[in-house]
């Protein structure tokens, strides 16, 4: 969007302020990364991490203006691959296989992890796979506390119950 002021003579551009989205890009992509990789796979997480930091930059004086950017961006991303038909079966969560792109696991895992509902899925994995303490993930989701750990004390539970494993 761009605007114009002045006379005709002395018209002056001002276009949208970019302050702010490097520094936010270096802060939150990572993690809306692995957020978004949690509810869609590799694949489909890189690229629904892209489309949300290109509408985060389209965008940037209203989504630098919100009190959760973070958690706003994660919406937006989760919904346009929705919207596109990419669900979290459409690929696996990681793969596993001879060269696997992330470190090995328990191939039993992935379909366990398929089997978990989104929202056990990506507090199972940003809690316990990726290290998020529980305030960070719910901060990014929009939700309290309490119910990402109940989110992911039940996925982990369901876990253990499919796999065989007593804790």
């Amino acid at each position: 969007m761009v605007v114009t002021r002045g006379s005709r003579s002395e018209q002056t551009r001002l276009v949208p302020s970019r302050d702010g989205f490097e520094e936010f890009v270096a802060t939150h992509e990572r993690r809306l990364r692995q957020a978004l990789t949690a509810a869609f796979g590799i694949d489909h997480g890189r690229d629904a991490a892209a489309d949300a930091l290109a509408y985060a930059w389209e965008h940037w004086d209203r989504v630098a203006a919100m009190a959760n950017p973070a958690g706003y961006v994660f919406v937006v991303g989760r919904d346009r691959q929705r919207r596109q038909g990419r669900d979290r079966r459409s690929k696996p969560v990681f793969d596993v296989g001879p060269e696997p792109a992330e470190p090995w696991c328990e191939p039993a895992l992935v379909a366990q992890l398929a089997g978990l509902s989104d929202r056990e899925r990506i507090a199972v994995m940003l809690v316990n796979g990726f290290e998020w303490s529980l305030s960070e993930v719910a901060e990014l989701l929009g939700v309290s506390k309490s119910t990402v750990q109940t989110h992911a004390e039940r996925g982990m539970a369901k876990l253990r119950a499919g796999m065989g494993v007593t804790p």
